[in-house]
C-alpha cells in the first residue's frame, strides 16, 4: 500500500514537472513569433531613398522621410526607390546636321525621380523610366543639332550652339512632365561627337586647313603690324634728325656769328696784333713738311715767315 502511495506521488510530481516545463515552452514560442511578427512589420527608411509600401501588388503609401515606420506583416511588402541624383549613360546615335552630314554623338543625363508614386503608375521600374528618357533625349538633341551645320558643331570658334544643353534638358523634362513619368532631369550633357569613317579624313582636312587659315591670317596681321611700326619709327626718326641738323644749324650761325663778332672787337682793338695772329693761323694749314712757298723777299707774308717783324 504505500509502494502504490510513493508510486502516485512521483506520478504527480512529474506531471507537474512536465506541464511547467511545457507552459513555459509554449510561452516562450509565443514570445518568439510576436517578436517576428513585430520586426516583420519594421522597416527603416535611409536617406536618400524612398520606401514603397504595396498591397497584394498595389502601392499604398510611400515613405520619403528618414527614420523608423511599420507596415502590416505578410500581407505589406516594401521595396526601394532612390531618391539622390543619378547618372545615365545614354546610347550613342547617329544624326543628321542641317548640311546634311552625319555624326555620332554620346550624351550623358543626370536625373532623378521626384514623385516615385507617378514613377510605379507609368514607367513601372528605373529601367523603364530610363529607356523613355532616352528616347526623348535622343528626339530633343537631334532637333536641336539638325538645325546646325555640320563646322558650327565640331568647331569651338564658329559654334552657334549656345544653351543647347539647357535648352535639350528643358525640352525633355516638358516631354516626362507631360506623360507622367514622375521624374526630372537635371542636366543633359554632350560628352564627345564622332564621325563616321567615311566622314572622318574629309572633316579633319577640312579642320587642318582651317587651323592653317587662321594662323596665316595672324601671320598677315601680325607682318602688317610689324609694318606699320616700323614705318611710324622711321618717321620719327626722320623728324628727330631733320630737327637736330636744323638745331645744328642754327647753333652753328650763333656761333659763327659769335665768333665774327669777338673777331672784329679783336680786330678794332689792335689791328697789327689780329694780323699777326691771322698770318700765324694760316701758316698752320698752308705749311707741311714737304710744302713748297715761292713768294717774294720782300713779301710781309714771306718776311713774318722767315722771322722778320718789320
Amino acid at each position: 500500500m504505500d509502494k502504490k502511495i510513493i508510486d502516485f506521488g512521483s506520478r504527480k510530481a512529474a506531471e507537474v514537472e512536465w506541464r511547467k516545463y511545457t507552459r513555459f515552452g509554449l510561452f516562450l514560442i509565443i514570445l518568439i513569433a510576436l517578436l517576428l511578427i513585430l520586426f516583420s512589420s519594421l522597416f527603416v527608411v535611409k536617406e536618400g531613398e524612398y520606401k514603397v509600401i504595396r498591397q497584394f501588388g498595389e502601392v499604398v503609401r510611400i515613405k520619403t522621410e528618414p527614420g523608423l515606420a511599420m507596415k502590416v506583416p505578410f500581407i505589406q511588402s516594401v521595396s526601394t526607390l532612390p531618391k539622390y541624383q543619378m547618372t545615365y549613360d545614354v546610347s550613342k546615335a547617329e544624326i543628321n546636321t542641317k548640311d546634311k552630314k552625319r555624326m555620332i554623338i554620346d550624351n550623358y543625363a543626370l536625373w532623378k525621380i521626384v514623385d516615385p508614386k507617378k514613377m510605379i503608375a507609368n514607367a513601372r521600374t528605373v529601367e523603364n523610366a530610363e529607356s523613355r528618357m532616352e528616347e526623348f533625349i535622343y528626339s530633343v538633341v537631334r532637333t536641336e543639332l539638325g538645325q546646325l551645320n555640320y563646322d558650327e558643331i565640331i568647331n569651338d570658334e564658329k559654334s552657334s550652339r549656345g544653351s543647347l544643353n539647357d535648352r535639350v534638358t528643358e525640352k525633355v523634362n516638358e516631354l516626362l512632365s507631360k506623360d507622367e513619368y514622375g521624374v526630372v532631369v537635371t542636366d543633359v550633357r554632350m560628352k564627345r561627337t564622332d564621325l563616321p569613317n567615311e566622314n572622318e579624313n574629309s572633316v579633319y582636312t577640312r579642320m587642318i586647313s582651317e587651323r592653317e587659315s587662321t594662323a596665316q591670317e595672324y601671320l598677315s596681321r601680325g607682318d602688317a603690324k610689324k609694318n606699320e611700326i616700323t614705318a611710324e619709327t622711321d618717321r620719327k626718326v626722320r623728324e628727330m634728325l631733320s630737327k637736330a641738323q636744323a638745331d645744328a644749324e642754327v647753333i652753328r650761325s650763333e656761333g659763327e656769328g659769335e665768333a665774327a663778332k669777338i673777331y672784329n672787337e679783336a680786330f678794332s682793338k689792335d689791328r697789327e696784333f689780329y694780323q699777326l695772329y691771322r698770318t700765324l693761323e694760316s701758316y698752320k694749314k698752308t705749311i707741311g713738311e714737304d710744302t713748297v712757298i715761292v713768294l717774294p723777299a720782300d713779301s710781309p707774308y714771306a718776311r713774318l715767315l722767315m722771322g722778320y717783324t718789320k
